[in-house]
């Protein structure tokens, strides 16, 4: 053929070959090259230059006459595009070495072999892809290079036996304190694993395992811290410290009881360890406890059952603490508001009648504290007004506990901490906030709107009691204010309906 044949000869007899993917083999993997995105293409013009090309040298004239061997295809490289795929064959074709491992099951060590990995030759296999892309046998082998393990086989088998199986040969002996506990091989191979640690196999132990353990087979070892917390001396507030207890510091456990179990000498020891309270002398002085920020009181009335659940419920209420950005739940606090706790049944308005409830005159309690959160400031977060004013509370400004339906809530929506203080003295409901001074608040009721009088109401409840005429039925509005530093930061307006507290009468009404 003369050259421009043989150009188109080559061109169409290879078209497929020279953009199809060219498969490759790694020892067990395999994977494709692109030769186009790889930047390998056939020069065409050269291959066939260096078949027909003019030469009057004698070897080249004799060829000329008998015919040439097989020659090389000429072929051009983007040298960045084919680096970079070698780079990716690598990643493709690389097999990651395998450590060697070590696993403790049914109170044995087991090992796990180590296995080479290997690597693509990079430089070899641009070399083989190079002359070979487009003649060679498919896949074309790529040669790669041994990846040798982190932690070879005789690594794994010196820790196998020099610390694993030493591990679990016997019992190892732990003392504390006056008190003596023996860990048996089974327990040594639960709490025990052999960790990589560079090119090695270290043993490490469940520290928190082992103090269960200990504790199971001990008999008041340890001693329980007391928190810190608030009193009222002489009508203030006083932190009063806490006290220490006594634990176990698991990381100390576990690090005396893997020396001992890979020792001659297999038993050690560990001292307990000051455990402090979880709330702190110095969390609570932190609070900011330091003046009273609210107060309310409400009068009792004359019946002592209620007064008995009241008082009952303000001992629970005195000395709450509540953190900053904490929610107060009355509900939470004085519960459960059943007669095992201490309450009683007494006086409550349920759908209107007035009966007797569990926990009767809460509500009085619930009143006062609402107020407190109210004049302090705090966020309203839940309460329910009672369905008919009851002349001790303020208008618009009271609220109804029934658990656990009905609760009052309000947040510390301040910096600081406050501290409850709930008493009963001189025939009144008392309760005051203890903090720092944050809000400042100014709250304004509205004349009442929608006045009803009271009327006559007929009842065939079984439950029904007969009840005097109370107080008319009225809407009011309570507007409180809140700022800081003198700049106003909430205004909120709520009003409440009352219905009319008519007189009950037990039984039908007169027919004329």
């Amino acid at each position: 053929m003369d050259a421009g044949a043989a150009e188109d000869a080559l061109r169409t007899g290879l078209a497929d070959l020279s953009t199809s993917a060219v498969p490759v083999a790694a020892g067990e993997k395999s994977a494709t090259l692109d030769p186009v995105s790889a930047g390998l293409t056939l020069d065409i013009a050269a291959t066939v230059d260096s078949l027909t090309g003019v030469d009057l040298s004698p070897a080249r004239m004799w060829q000329h006459l008998v015919g040439v061997d097989d020659k090389q295809p000429v072929t051009a490289v983007d040298e960045s595009a084919f680096d970079t795929a070698v780079e990716g064959l690598d990643d493709a074709l690389a097999l990651a070495p395998v450590d060697g491992a070590i696993v403790f099951v049914d109170g044995d060590a087991h090992a796990t072999d180590a296995v080479d990995g290997l690597s693509l030759d990079v430089d070899a296999a641009a070399e083989v892809l190079r002359a070979g892309w487009l003649t060679a046998d498919r896949p074309l082998q790529l040669p790669t290079t041994v990846v040798a393990p982190d932690i070879t086989q005789e690594e794994t088998d010196t820790a196998l036996q020099t610390v694993a199986r030493r591990v679990v040969a016997a019992p190892v002996s732990l003392q504390v304190a006056d008190q003596v506990v023996n860990f048996s091989p089974d327990t040594l191979a639960a709490v025990s694993t052999m960790a990589p640690d560079g090119s090695s196999l270290t043993l490490q132990m469940d520290g928190a395992a082992l103090v269960a353990e200990v504790l199971e087979q001990t008999t008041d070892l340890l001693t329980e811290s007391a928190d810190a917390h608030f009193e009222f001396v002489n009508g203030a507030p006083q932190v009063i410290p806490g006290e220490p207890g006594t634990t176990l510091d698991p990381q100390a456990v576990a690090d005396a009881v893997a020396a001992a179990a890979v020792a001659d000498v297999r038993s050690a020891t560990v001292e307990l360890v000051p455990s402090d309270p979880e709330q702190s002398t110095a969390k609570l002085e932190a609070l900011g406890v330091k003046e009273v920020v609210a107060q309310f009181r409400t009068p009792l009335n004359s019946e002592p059952k209620r007064t008995k659940n009241i008082t009952l419920g303000a001992s629970r209420v005195n000395g709450t603490v509540v953190l900053p950005g904490e929610v107060f739940s009355l509900a939470e606090t004085v519960g459960p508001v059943t007669a095992a706790s201490g309450y009683i049944a007494a006086g409550v308005i349920n759908n209107g009648e007035h009966v007797d409830g569990m926990g009767g005159g809460l509500s009085q309690l619930a009143t006062t504290t609402f107020n407190v959160g109210h004049e302090a400031g705090f966020e309203d977060v839940e309460h329910k007004p009672h369905s008919e004013w009851i002349s001790r509370y303020p208008e618009g400004r009271e609220a109804t506990l029934y658990t656990p339906s009905v609760d009052m809530k309000w947040k510390n929506n301040t910096p600081y901490g406050v501290v409850l203080q709930a008493w009963i003295a001189d025939g009144h409901v008392n309760v005051a906030a203890w903090s720092t001074k944050y809000w400042t608040v100014e709250s304004t009721t509205s004349a009442r709107s929608n006045v009803k009088p009271a009327g006559v109401s007929y009842s065939s409840s079984p439950t029904c009691q007969p009840q005097s005429a109370g107080s008319g039925g009225f809407s009011v509005t309570v507007t409180r204010k809140v700022s800081l530093n003198g700049e106003v930061k909430s205004t909120e307006s709520k009003t409440t309906t009352y219905k009319a507290a008519n007189k009950i009468v037990c039984g039908p009404p007169p027919t004329e």
